[in-house]
């Protein structure tokens, strides 16, 4: 008798010596059931067809792609699901605080769910969902019987998770670089809790009933979850130990830039406060980015949610949606910035950062002049291990007949040695003995001083010279012993431009043109003294008609400034009339003439003033405020409609095809049918995300199922055992999206805490609700019949024990890196070498469990 095989059989129970009973009545054996159908009994819903005449080689490779397939698919739906998941813990309440207006209080929004219990609860989820699911399913339809695959996923990807993730992010900081978990207290409560519950299921399986779960077994390991996000509310808030310094709750820290850019600059210029669009901050933006040749309305507005993007604090789920999408070809989660804006972007940035710094600007001068030395790369700095010596600033200007004045060199970082740095002089245009006296000494600074000043003395002369410049430069003594625990910072070279005061100068305008608000009361254009500064001077100005008209547009006419002796810049102050009425830009001219006292007009001697009307400038800010929330709006991880989430997955890029990548469209292609049918979900704008969130769920219940089916049906033809293939192939596809999420937290956060901060969290929840909710069901179910649920310690118990002897070593390094400045005192980054042995490192504890754990399972020995 042969029974085709449908991957259902209703009123089948195994009976004695692996046969089969039928309908209560026949007993037959396996064979006969599936007539020589090779792993057909291993599915629930799969197999669908009937593929007895297929070769074992061509149905291993179709269940391997469709495991494949199938991991996409859940990726996909999670996309969704987090999208839920951030709606809901979005939610905000007003706080209403005082002002300097009575009539206006300050209000703030402040989250309702807490980000420890957010992390742990609906996040942990989100990221987890497929392998808690798995083991609930995997119970269910083995009629309450322990199976290998579900435990053996959640073991698997907590090791894959800890190991490889970890090693990952400890890898992916640029040098020079290193993150700091910044709640270390919920890292503590979450870190013990993870060893604690892989601990707690080697107690149970061996030692309390060996080989058994009972009902209050199961029941601890499950409230163990509510217990876990207490204690991690409780360090939240800090209601034990000592106060925080500061109230991180109140901070927004912004995204790191790529390497190349700095974080001082970002915070020097931040635009938008607290990452929100308000008028000012634009103003303020555009005015910047209008410096860019050639740049459009549009443009502009991408790189205003750009930045706004950037200054945003993200959750850990943010990056993984991220991640998914950059997977699947979707729409992203950061604005794009066309190839034209990149390189803009990145010109002005670089110029930006040598106006902010002056070290590049003074060390590309000294290696491109033909009498200089070469000076190299500006020096990287490791304040953790020496003290670091450098200027105060990285130039300045004084007077030719100032004589002399003092330069202070500043210490930093270590500060419990004796030091000392060697100070010269280095010609530019200015030359020793001719133009300055020249420097070479030695300046000691003793245990915890940290300010040294230099003399350096100016030589005046009676004749008239162009402004000058020479260089001071730090350097390390020749003595190896004296160059021990020290190191130049990177201004380690000043610039000194000496302004001639022997003749008196030359007088223009700074720009050839300014640009002013109607509304703006006084227009103030400087004009500069150049090439001298001695004695006093006067030159006349007046105004000249153009478009605009003096008495009508402005109130011009004429006048003289002054520049006494050294002063080398004043101001003309032009009265704009605001007449309140819509018109076109106007503008009139500023002439120099006249000048005293010896001085000459320089090249600029007329300069035109442009009026812009503030009606067309108020309409043109507003167009930017809408495209600029427009472009942010796009970048939401939810959807608001069915239109925008139907749009989204038939468009390769999100219907950002300008910026579309070819590996986009393949993406897009292989995961289309997956986008189109998931876009029927409904949007998490309805019910506060609360309908999506288990519609979601529901669906990848069902993809879980499928995946748990095929995995099983390929570790079968392949001849691997359920648990090798859970803790290899299955945890390795639903840990991937969230290995992408981890390394893109390390590298744009400010703090580690949303790169490995949460994967202890991740992995005590993945026990708690994926192991301790299935087994509570069969446990009940079991002692209900009165009988017992049998989980096998066996691999299990000899994969958990590994895992957590494993897991201490880990975490114990990564407390190492955070305490010991060999490693940068930080768990990520840090010296280069540190963190490629740590990375190295801790992959090899993911070689050693997965081969140990292999090993068991085919029998090289026992546990």
């Amino acid at each position: 008798m042969v029974i085709e095989a449908s991957g259902i059989m209703p009123d089948v129970e195994v009976g004695p010596d692996n046969t089969y009973l039928i309908d209560n009545k026949t007993f037959v054996s396996k064979d006969e059931v599936y007539g020589g159908y090779k792993c057909a009994d291993r599915g629930m819903l799969l197999p669908i067809i009937s593929e007895y005449t297929w070769s074992i080689e061509v149905r291993g490779f179709l269940y391997l792609v469709g495991l494949l397939y199938c991991f996409l698919g859940v990726a996909i739906i999670a996309d969704i699901f987090m999208g839920a998941i951030e709606k809901i813990t979005s939610k905000t309440r007003k706080v209403y605080l005082t002002s300097e207006k009575e009539e206006e209080p300050e209000v703030i929004e402040v989250r309702i769910w807490s980000d420890a219990v957010a992390n742990l609860t609906l996040m942990a989820l989100g990221s987890s969902a497929p392998e808690i699911l798995l083991a609930i399913i995997e119970v269910i339809a083995n009629r309450f019987e322990a199976g290998a695959l579900g435990p053996g996923t959640i073991v698997g990807s907590a090791a894959f998770n800890l190991f490889v993730i970890s090693a990952v992010c400890v890898v992916s900081i640029p040098n020079g670089e290193s993150r700091r978990i910044k709640d270390i207290k919920v890292f503590a409560v979450t870190a013990v809790f993870s060893i604690v519950a892989y601990l707690w299921l080697v107690i149970i399986l061996k030692a309390i009933t060996p080989d058994e779960v009972t009902v209050w077994e199961a029941a601890v390991t499950l409230l163990m979850f509510p217990l876990l996000v207490l204690l991690a509310w409780l360090a939240e808030k800090n209601f034990c130990g000592v106060p925080n310094k500061t109230d991180t709750s109140k901070q927004i820290e912004l995204g790191n830039f790529q390497p190349g850019e700095t974080d001082k600059f970002i915070r020097d210029r931040q635009y938008f406060r607290d990452g929100r669009l308000d008028r000012d901050g634009l103003v303020a933006f555009i005015k910047e980015v209008k410096n860019y040749p050639g740049l459009t309305d549009e443009d502009a507005a991408v790189l205003a949610a750009s930045k706004l993007v950037e200054s945003q604090s993200h959750s850990r789920m943010w990056y993984r949606v991220g991640a998914v999408r950059n997977m699947t070809g979707g729409r992203k989660t950061q604005p794009q910035l066309s190839t034209k804006l990149k390189q803009q972007s990145k010109d002005r940035m670089k110029t930006l950062i040598m106006l902010e710094d002056g070290t590049n600007q003074v060390y590309n001068a000294i290696n491109e002049h033909p009498e200089a030395p070469n000076l190299g790369e500006v020096p990287q700095v490791k304040p953790h291990q020496n003290a670091i010596i450098d200027f105060h600033a990285g130039s300045c200007a004084v007077m030719e007949d100032i004589g002399k004045f003092k330069v202070a060199l500043c210490r930093s970082g270590r500060l419990d040695n004796r030091v000392s740095v060697r100070v010269e002089t280095i010609d530019g245009t200015a030359t020793e003995e001719q133009d300055y006296v020249p420097i070479n000494e030695v300046i000691t600074f003793d245990p915890e001083e940290t300010e040294k000043l230099v003399e350096v003395e100016i030589i005046n002369d009676n004749q008239w010279e162009p402004d000058e410049e020479f260089f001071l430069k730090i350097s390390l003594l020749m003595n190896s012993e004296e160059r021990e625990g020290v190191q130049l910072g990177r201004i380690s070279i000043m610039e000194i431009t000496i302004l001639n005061d022997d003749e008196p100068g030359v007088v223009m305008f700074q720009k050839r043109g300014f640009l002013v608000k109607e509304s703006i009361g006084n227009a103030v254009i400087p004009v500069v003294r150049k090439n001298g500064a001695d004695g006093e001077i006067t030159v006349k100005w007046r105004t000249i008609d153009k478009t605009a008209l003096n008495g009508r547009d402005f109130t011009g006419g004429e006048g003289v400034l002054t520049f006494k002796h050294t002063e080398i810049e004043q101001s003309i102050e032009i009265p704009i009339i605001d007449d309140m009425t819509p018109e076109k830009d106007e503008h009139f001219e500023i002439e120099l003439l006249d000048p005293t006292g010896g001085a000459k007009i320089g090249q600029i001697n007329r300069t035109a003033v442009t009026i812009t009307n503030d009606d067309d400038f108020n309409n043109v800010l507003n167009n930017m405020m809408k495209m600029t929330n427009a472009n942010i709006h796009a970048m939401q991880v939810h959807h608001e409609t069915y239109v925008s989430q139907i749009k989204d997955a038939l468009n390769v890029n999100g219907g950002d095809i300008e910026n579309a990548t070819a590996g986009d469209y393949v993406l897009h292609f292989l995961t289309f049918g997956w986008k189109i049918v998931f876009s029927l979900v409904p949007p998490p704008s309805l019910l506060g995300g609360w309908l999506c969130f288990f519609i979601s769920l529901a669906c990848i219940g069902v993809l879980t199922a499928i995946i748990g089916d095929l995995a099983s049906i390929f570790g079968c033809l392949v001849n691997l055992d359920d648990a090798i293939t859970a803790i290899t192939f299955v945890a390795l596809g639903t840990s991937l999206p969230d290995t992408f999420a981890s390394r893109a937290a390390a590298m744009q956060e400010k703090y580690a805490d949303n790169a490995v901060g949460n994967v202890t969290g991740s992995n005590s929840v993945n026990v708690f609700l994926g192991l301790g909710l299935p087994w509570l069901i069969a446990s009940i179910y079991h002692a209900a019949k009165g009988s017992k649920f049998i989980v096998q310690a066996g691999s299990l118990g000899f994969s958990v024990g590994l895992f957590s002897g494993l897991s201490i070593v880990t975490i114990a390094l990564l407390m190492a890196r955070r305490i010991f400045g060999v490693f940068g005192k930080a768990e990520l980054g840090g010296p280069t070498g540190a963190k490629i042995f740590s990375g190295i490192f801790m992959i090899m504890l993911w070689f050693i469990y997965v081969l140990l754990s292999a090993f068991q399972v085919t029998g090289y020995f026992s546990f």
